[in-house]
């Protein structure tokens, strides 16, 4: 814990960069209390830990505030003062009694109130919606940023992202979707943005790293991110996972192979029109190559070139498949508007670009030409070079 009060009501911050001389004068000539329990807490200044305040054993408080690791302590620290040097008005640990919550900063900017959490440890996601739910209905904007160590990068731009990690989705008034992290080991903002997931848990996404001291409020906030991919990349990724869970599949897994197999598809001769990446695919867990196959069953299987798809009839399709649980829908709970079925309109934008699909006015598509599924893996790796050599600039721009 990094506030207190004195007996006399004065509150002391380790936020700033108090000498050790001035806080053993404190020390030595006031008592410490919690501002949240109004117990008795003690000054620690060791060597080994940042100096910070510390509850006697057994106290509720101490259980619920005092878990934090340096790392944890030291984060919010640096996030505080970052703030104060640009002026914007900031409590660190400040207690609002009415919710009962105590972000590790409350801070004002543009009009709007926000609760900072710097969150580096498991929490279960009842928790995180029960203290971001509590903060919009009391006027917050709550900011979560996690703690960069949890980053879990598998190769370059490559990272396995768990369901917690989503949590820290936000949007940015450019409609871009990210998940802001920091590190107080060396001082820099890591900011993970264009994710493009190829399943469950992995997923490209753009890192841009920087130093604290060169990054303002609003670059945290809305920072300005570049779509881009490496599809020849990805697609490599995604065919890797789609072997892998081929040779266990879970029941839903089984459930879609035996699906397929009953419209004489093959997982492994799919074309590459199917399991595309689209940017707001984010929203929905199972992964590209799942989906977009039950959209292709359900809307496109059937018709042939001229045929009109209502993109009406795509949606009740779409929603059928959720209420199945055979399509699964990730809960972005910093996201106030959430609507999955924009990567599907997202997708059937892409088909039209390919020359797959015409739009025909604003809620039908025709069907330009059929999707053509390969018999075998050699028509299948030529349709695929055929199909990257024609799209290489459209698929970089996915």
């Amino acid at each position: 814990m990094l506030t207190a009060k004195t007996k006399t009501g004065k509150t002391i911050c380790l936020g700033y960069d108090y000498k050790r001389e001035t806080l053993l004068y404190f020390r030595n000539n006031e008592e410490f209390i919690c501002p949240v329990c109004g117990e008795s807490v003690s000054l620690k200044l060791g060597n080994q830990r940042i100096f910070h305040f510390s509850h006697k054993k057994g106290g509720v408080c101490r259980e619920v505030y005092e878990n934090e690791s340096v790392y944890h302590m030291e984060g919010k620290r640096q996030l505080y003062q970052w703030l104060i040097r640009q002026r914007i008005p900031s409590s660190l640990e400040y207690y609002d009694s009415e919710i009962k919550q105590r972000p590790d900063i409350m801070f004002k900017h543009n009009g709007m109130k926000y609760a900072l959490e710097y969150q580096c440890s498991a929490l279960s996601e009842e928790s995180f919606l029960k203290r971001t739910q509590a903060y919009l209905q009391h006027g917050y904007i709550p900011l979560w940023i996690m703690g960069s160590k949890n980053i879990k990068t598998k190769r370059k731009n490559l990272l396995t992202l768990s369901s917690f990690d989503y949590l820290f989705l936000r949007e940015s008034r450019h409609h871009q979707f990210f998940i802001p992290s920091y590190c107080p080991e060396n001082s820099h903002f890591v900011i993970l943005g264009s994710i493009q997931p190829y399943s469950t848990k992995n997923a490209f996404a753009q890192i841009c790293s920087f130093p604290i001291n060169l990054a303002g409020l609003d670059e945290i906030l809305h920072p300005k991110l570049i779509n881009q991919l490496n599809f020849s990349q990805w697609n490599q990724e995604a065919e890797r996972y789609n072997l892998n869970w081929s040779f266990h599949p879970s029941p839903e897994q089984k459930r879609f192979l035996y699906e397929i197999y009953n419209y004489g598809l093959n997982l492994f001769l799919l074309p590459p029109e199917i399991g595309f990446p689209v940017p707001q695919s984010l929203h929905i867990l199972t992964p590209p190559a799942i989906w977009q196959t039950y959209l292709y069953i359900d809307n496109f299987i059937n018709l042939k070139a001229g045929d009109s798809i209502r993109l009406n009839d795509v949606e009740r399709n779409f929603n059928k498949r959720i209420k199945k649980k055979e399509i699964l829908i990730r809960n972005h709970l910093q996201l106030i508007e959430q609507n999955p079925f924009v990567a599907v309109k997202e997708y059937l934008f892409q088909l039209e670009k390919l020359g797959i699909l015409k739009q025909k006015g604003g809620t039908i598509f025709q069907l330009v030409k059929k999707i053509e599924i390969p018999k075998s893996n050699r028509e299948r790796e030529e349709q695929r070079r055929i199909f990257f050599q024609i799209n290489q600039k459209l698929l970089s721009k996915v």
